[in-house]
């Protein structure tokens, strides 16, 4: 089978590998669609790692993935199931086939395309974030980054019942796509200053909710700041940084309540994903509308190359993996 691989920083290539089998308990996915995700890039395509960390194993680095179970050694699922499947271990996402446990794959409906049904996958992750917040009913929520993530904040937060949800971010054009997504403000931290306009939004007291959804040390502190005193702070981007440091003043003059969230690492990675599903089915959100872009296997290196540089008013890009 054909799978991609990073051979070295930002260098990607084909490679045929055997296909690999079900085991007792497993199912063998034949995988159609695969999208980028941010952490792909922060924690494995963008920076140089030690020599010793290329090549990567076969389809790394990806975990957004989609196809059709073609082998099923399970009570759970049936073959020729739709399904969203998070890789494991060293197993990557950029692979015509992978095998899995069910505790990491969520059956699809058998309508609409793997490409819209794909995208459930981060905003599944989102939505456990979303679980972990206040009561939204007539509260404000402010979403620092409007990025794919951000944007899935939007749409929930938009949904759960907040009186106004402020998107903020560097580029026009996710701000526009926040619009579409539920923001009933947008902001442009470039053109205005950020606290005085989610002031004046806000009627002088700032966010309930402050999410932060960028991953840059200056917009973490920027929570603490602009956030109401004793609100909620949300944190889910994923930093470069080992080490950040805190505005202590803001902190201990705001006291809010912080909570990190990473539905991946919350023992249990897929039922909010099965939700989201399931949320998307009966229309009461749609992730699909996070893709920009559609491409095939062939083209990963340009994929995430644009991704990366954020290039042609890239939001989410899918890609055909049988191309």
């Amino acid at each position: 089978m054909r799978a991609a691989r990073l051979t070295s920083p930002k260098n990607f290539e084909i490679i045929e590998i055997d296909t690999p089998s079900a085991a007792d308990g497993q199912c063998l996915i034949k995988i159609e669609r695969a999208s980028v995700c941010g952490s792909d890039i922060r924690g494995s395509y963008g920076p140089v790692l030690p020599e010793d960390r290329y090549p990567m194993a076969p389809g790394r680095p990806c975990h957004e993935v989609a196809g059709v179970i073609i082998d099923s050694k399970t009570d759970q699922f049936q073959e020729g199931q739709r399904c969203i499947v998070i890789p494991a271990g060293e197993t990557g996402g950029l692979a015509e086939y992978i095998v899995s446990d069910p505790g990491r794959i969520a059956a699809l409906p058998d309508y609409g395309t793997l490409d819209e049904w794909v995208m459930c996958q981060p905003s599944g992750t989102v939505l456990f974030s979303c679980q972990q917040m206040p009561n939204l009913l007539g509260k404000t929520v402010l979403v620092l980054g409007q990025g794919s993530i951000g944007l899935s904040f939007t749409m929930l937060t938009s949904r759960m019942g907040a009186r106004a949800v402020i998107g903020a971010d560097l580029l026009d054009y996710r701000l526009e796509k926040s619009k579409e997504f539920g923001a009933t403000h947008t902001v442009n931290p470039s053109r205005e200053e950020i606290g005085e306009a989610v002031l004046e939004i806000t009627g002088g007291d700032g966010p309930d909710v402050v999410v932060e959804a960028a991953g840059y040390p200056d917009t973490f502190n920027m929570c603490f700041r602009l956030v109401r005193q004793f609100g909620t702070i949300i944190v889910f981007g994923i930093s470069s940084e080992d080490w950040v440091p805190v505005e202590y003043h803001w902190l201990m003059d705001k006291q809010p309540r912080m909570i990190p969230t990473t539905g991946a690492r919350s023992g249990d990675p897929i039922s909010h994903i099965r939700e989201i599903v399931g949320l998307r089915d009966r229309g009461w959100c749609d992730p699909a509308g996070l893709i920009t872009h559609r491409m095939g296997l062939s083209d990963v290196q340009a994929a995430y190359d644009m991704y990366e540089q954020r290039t042609d008013e890239i939001i989410k890009v899918v890609m055909d993996v049988t191309k």
